[in-house]
Formats: structure tokens, C-alpha cells, sequence
């Protein structure tokens, strides 16, 4: 029996309107309300999350501390309203727990964590809406809110999700697809094309896999140039105030010297 609802018509649409390979707009705040030392919304689609980096500063207990680098400590909370299930989620939750994993170890390297010996980077991830492509969406969150908060590290995180419906490839999948089709999630970092995660929920033919994996690369860089984008035109907003700033300060000088 076929899904209820048809991934892929005949025309090649998908059941959002998308092609195979078109991605879900894409919208980036930095800084909302100023969470943390640097935070981000994004959202794919109808999937969003709010990311809060707080650090680097010293880690909470001994157990935390390592003494030539940071600690990295990542929390994932779903907001209740978030979904359509009716369990509630918890932070303790088994996937929920594995979802912090897997953040953390793919930042791990990327973060220059040895520039902080015995401190902790904090990464706190409040899911507010979730349709298909969480994990994507917490990666590339949690790449601009440590940007914003001004922590060093060797490239951005571009992730993104790619599944087969039949024998035909999808990118940027939603709740209802991921149901429907084998899927994996990649993050790769666009400086040096280097693949920094690969998460396969389901089971999927090798020859697919390396389908969706250039595909999932190429996507990559498209979305690398957005989270760039933002970052660029939040530096510009604040150069902008500084320097507003100052011609103020400037002028009340001015002003006290001809008095």
C-alpha cells in the first residue's frame, strides 16, 4: 500500500509545492532579545529552533574541567507545543540525549577549544518547531549562535537532510517525508568540502548514499552562503551603531568645546 499522501507527483512536485532538490526557505536571527553571549533562531521550513551559547567561562565542577581545553557541554529541550505528539519529551528523553551527542561531538573538533583550557562552552538548544530536518536545524543554529557569540573555530557546519522516495532523491525533508523515505542527515564544512557528520536513521542502498551525499554537499554551500549572509549583515548593523556612537560622543565634545 502507498503513503496517503503522495511524496512525489508526477509532475516531480513534492507535496510542499518543492522539487526533488529545492530547499525550504530559510530564516536566520541573530541575537533575538540577546540570549546568552551569542544566540540564533533558525528555521527551515516549518522547523525552528532558538540556540544559546554561553562562554566560554569556567566549568561548573572538577568533572567538567579539562585541563588543556574547553568543555563543551550540549542541553536539548523540545517545547512542549513544538509537535504534534502528545508525550512531552524531557531533557533525560533517550533521543533527545543522543541529539545532544551528536551535536557535541560534531563541534567538537570544530571549535578551537584548545584556546580555553579549563572552561566550559555551554550550547543550549530549545526546539520551538519541528517538521522534519530537526537535526540539520540544530547543527546549523548552533554553527551562527557560536559565531555570534564570538567563538573561534576552523569553518561553519552546514548540515541539511536528503532521503529516496522510490528510487527518486530528496533534500531538505519534512516531517511527513521522513516517515515515508530512508533518510540520512550530513553536515559539512564548505572551507575544505570536509564531511563532519553523517547520521543514517534508516537503512540505505550504498549507491543511493553516495547520491545523496554530493547532493547533500552541493546543498551545503547553498545554505553556507545564507548563514554567511546573515552573519555579514549583522556585523554591518553593528559596525553601523559604533559608529553612530561615536559621531554622537564626537559631537557632544564638540559641542562642550564651544560652549
Amino acid at each position: 500500500m502507498g503513503s496517503r499522501i503522495e511524496i512525489l507527483n508526477e509532475g516531480g512536485f513534492r507535496s510542499d509545492g518543492r522539487r526533488q532538490f529545492e530547499l525550504r526557505e530559510i530564516i536566520i536571527e541573530l541575537s533575538p532579545q540577546g540570549v546568552g553571549d551569542g544566540s540564533a533562531i533558525i528555521t527551515h521550513g516549518l522547523t525552528q529552533v532558538l540556540v544559546s551559547v554561553y562562554g566560554p567561562r569556567e566549568a561548573k565542577s572538577r568533572s567538567h574541567t579539562i585541563h588543556d581545553r574547553a568543555n563543551i557541554n550540549v542541553e536539548v529541550g523540545v517545547a512542549a507545543f513544538s509537535t504534534g505528539e502528545r508525550r512531552k519529551r524531557s531533557r533525560g528523553d533517550k533521543r533527545i540525549l543522543e541529539f545532544a551527542s551528536t551535536i557535541k561531538s560534531t563541534f567538537e573538533p570544530v571549535i578551537q577549544t584548545n584556546l580555553y583550557p579549563r572552561s566550559q562552552i555551554d550550547i543550549y538548544i530549545q526546539v520551538l518547531q519541528q517538521d522534519g530536518g530537526l537535526l540539520q536545524a540544530c547543527i546549523n543554529g548552533t554553527t551562527l549562535a557560536l559565531i555570534n557569540a564570538g567563538i573561534p573555530m576552523i569553518d561553519f557546519v552546514c548540515a541539511v537532510s536528503g532521503g529516496v522516495h522510490s528510487s527518486d532523491p530528496l533534500l531538505d525533508l519534512t516531517t511527513l517525508e521522513e516517515g515515508d523515505a530512508p533518510h540520512i542527515t550530513v553536515a559539512m564544512m564548505p572551507k575544505t568540502g570536509k564531511v563532519a557528520l553523517v547520521t543514517m536513521e534508516t537503512r540505505l542502498h550504498v549507491d543511493r548514499f553516495e547520491q545523496i551525499l554530493t547532493l547533500a554537499r552541493e546543498a551545503g554551500a547553498v545554505i553556507h552562503r545564507e548563514m554567511k549572509k546573515a552573519v555579514l549583515s549583522r556585523s554591518n548593523s553593528l559596525v553601523a551603531v559604533m559608529q553612530s556612537g561615536h559621531l554622537v560622543q564626537e559631537r557632544a565634545v564638540d559641542d562642550g568645546m564651544n560652549e
